[in-house]
């Protein structure tokens, strides 16, 4: 299997992260428990960063 597609495979699985921490986060503001929500909120701000280094790994990769 190619490098490029694993990397495209770990960005749709941190793509499916942010949108279940994202979920999580606004279930746990609608019930106020708002330490969880700045949890998942930072694991959020967290996988961002993850993405684009995974990303411009990937873009310098010759196929």
């Amino acid at each position: 299997m190619k490098l490029k597609y694993i990397s495209v495979g770990i960005l749709c699985a941190i793509l499916m992260l942010n949108i279940i921490f994202t979920q999580f986060m606004v279930h746990q503001y609608f019930y106020e428990n708002y330490t969880n929500t700045l949890i998942f909120g930072g694991l959020n701000i967290i996988l961002f960063p993850i993405a684009i280094l995974i990303y411009k790994k990937t873009k310098n990769v010759k196929a």
